[in-house]
């Protein structure tokens, strides 16, 4: 059994955030002690791993909580966790997709200035105050 400061400590998952979980009904409620202290045992150990995991992978709560239906229920097809990893993975590459244009713009601005000093001549600033100077919406 495992007190929540030491689940925190194993998973790297805050306090606050363990107690969020539990509350949403993401990880199973914990047994209390005669002291009304949260104790975990190896399976809440390894479904807040998991959470953590997802979490770190993008994962939303909605999508989590899905994954941990199917996870519960071993004889479903796991199709629909193969739709929300590559709905996930679609996600991400979007987003790396806009980063990378937001990357251009602002190698672009930063190229424009010549390092002279703060004035109504900066560049950069001046991108800055005046979308209409940008190459792209972004």
């Amino acid at each position: 059994m495992f007190s929540i400061g030491e689940l925190s400590k194993r998973t790297k998952v805050k306090i606050p955030t363990i107690r969020y979980y539990e509350e949403m009904g993401l990880l199973a409620e914990a047994e209390r002690t005669s002291g009304n202290q949260r104790r975990y045992d190896n399976d809440g150990l390894e479904r807040l791993s998991f959470i953590r995991h997802a979490r770190d992978l993008g994962f939303s709560i909605e999508a989590i909580t899905s994954l941990i239906e199917l996870q519960d229920h071993p004889d479903r097809s796991c199709e629909a966790a193969t739709y929300i990893a590559s709905s996930q993975l679609a996600d991400v590459r979007a987003k790396i997709k806009r980063l990378k244009l937001l990357e251009k713009e602002l190698t672009r601005i930063s190229k424009g200035c010549d390092g002279r000093g703060v004035s109504e001549d900066c560049y950069v600033l001046a991108a800055l105050a005046d979308h209409e100077l940008c190459d792209r919406d972004h």
